[in-house]
């Protein structure tokens, strides 16, 4: 058994300020000498980032869906290792989960796969009375989840606290703190949610700074801190890149991943498993560096935001014929989202790599989503008739013609075909969490050493 303090931070629903107030209680936790091991419930990549420059460790992903329930406990174990206490960020409200399939993938899904008391996040700016409803209905909702604590968010004066805090002295949950309402913090969106930390680190370090100020004046620390170590312990069954699929020891072949402010979104344990894989992992830039690191014998580009930065990819001319003559010699290439944009012919006009026979251009529409889909063909993630689970989030659309195969069929939640594989080249909108896609990482790394 192993005991990890931890806690997860929960709201009613999106908007109520879980984020801020997770990732102020990362910090100031982290300020307070405290070894903080930072998580996010759902697939989000944003998030995560900031919960990285609040904790000083990387930001990891919780996802039920993705990775499966019987996974959480182990990838929490991997991620806290070492760690005084965990903090885990909920995703949407306490209850919402996977469409259509009860509570799967839920924060209160896997709260409960943790055993970890939650802590509600009420965004009380315009109740007062009310708020004691709210919270006796969300903890008493499902026994099995322990709402052990409240915080008030967005509390407007003294007089409203008071009101507040005397309205739940009979729901039977303590008011673990309220955090005034203000205009200082500033943590900019734009049509995919939050701007990464790595386009905007020093205004990020900035406005993760206030929020743990706010969270200290606010909040009772040592009692979160107390509530996180009630916590029982878990079942050591720590999940480590180690016990995944790993071909047979020989050459370290150089993967390429592709990073800096246009490709943001990756998981933790993708370079991880890629390394115990076999696998020297070499990060670039695409905006800055002209050539592909030394020795490349495979390429992955995960998530990002080439739309916004689709001038300066254009600029980099050399980089973009270095990647088509890779992809031409037929080495193994993994792009998803971005980096399915990023291998198009061109991405709203201007000219992306020219890898792939599409098209790529902004749409209206948000694509957003849980997804089932089988491999149509083999390719260096997966052979052909594997099933995976992943998830879709973009605004863009691509226009093929003719020329590469479609790579996954999906099956739910409607029927159809998506991305591409060409040759080496694996691309599709499909994101997913090789910790739950268990030969992916090594498929690539063996196709790297037989290219």
């Amino acid at each position: 058994m192993v005991n990890v303090p931890r806690l997860v931070i929960a709201a009613p629903s999106s908007g109520s300020g879980k984020t801020t107030i997770a990732t102020g209680l990362m910090r100031a936790f982290a300020d307070a000498g405290l070894v903080v091991s930072p998580h996010k419930v759902g697939p989000d990549y944003i998030d995560p980032g900031y919960h990285a420059l609040a904790a000083g460790r990387p930001g990891r992903n919780l996802d039920a869906w993705l990775c499966g329930p019987e996974r959480i406990g182990p990838l929490f174990l991997h991620g806290a290792a070492g760690a005084d206490v965990a903090v885990v960020e909920g995703v949407m409200g306490l209850f919402d989960g996977a469409s259509g399939q009860g509570e799967l993938a839920s924060t209160a899904h896997v709260a409960k796969l943790l055993r970890a008391p939650v802590v509600l996040v009420v965004d009380a700016s315009a109740q007062s009375r009310s708020v004691a409803a709210l919270v006796h209905g969300f903890a008493s909702w499902d026994p099995e989840v322990r709402v052990a604590g409240v915080i008030l968010n967005k509390v407007g004066s003294d007089r409203h606290e008071e009101l507040l805090r005397e309205a739940l002295g009979g729901a039977g949950v303590p008011v673990l703190g309220a955090v005034r309402r203000a205009g200082t913090v500033h943590t900019p969106s734009r049509h995919l949610g939050l701007i990464p930390v790595a386009e905007r680190r020093t205004e990020a370090l900035d406005a993760v700074a206030e929020q743990a100020a706010r969270v200290r004046e606010g909040c009772d620390l040592e009692a979160l801190l107390a509530l996180a170590r009630s916590a029982p312990p878990l079942a050591d069954g720590s999940w480590t890149p180690a016990t995944a699929p790993h071909p047979a020891n020989g050459p370290r072949p150089v993967v390429a991943v592709a990073g800096g402010p246009a490709f943001t979104f990756t998981y933790t344990e993708h370079t991880e498993l890629l390394t115990a894989a076999g696998a020297e992992v070499v990060t670039f830039d695409p905006l800055r560096d002209e050539s592909l690191p030394d020795n490349t014998r495979a390429l992955v580009i995960g998530g990002g935001f080439p739309e916004v930065y689709a001038p300066e990819l254009t600029a980099n001319e050399p980089l973009r014929k270095a990647i088509r003559a890779l992809a031409e010699a037929g080495a193994p290439v993994a792009a998803e989202c971005a980096g399915l944009l990023y291998l198009c012919r061109s991405l709203d006009g201007k000219p992306m790599c020219g890898v792939l026979p599409a098209d790529a251009r902004m749409s209206e529409r948000l694509t957003l989503g849980y997804r089932e889909a089988v491999a149509l063909a083999d390719n260096p993630l997966a052979a052909a008739g594997t099933r995976v689970r992943g998830h879709e989030f973009h605004r863009t659309v691509t226009e093929p013609g003719a020329g590469a195969a479609p790579a996954w069929g999906v099956t739910h939640p409607a029927r159809r075909v998506e991305g591409f594989v060409q040759g080496g080249v694996h691309a599709s909108y499909l994101h997913t969490h090789w910790a739950g896609v268990p030969d992916a990482a090594a498929r690539l790394v063996v196709a790297a050493r037989q290219w």
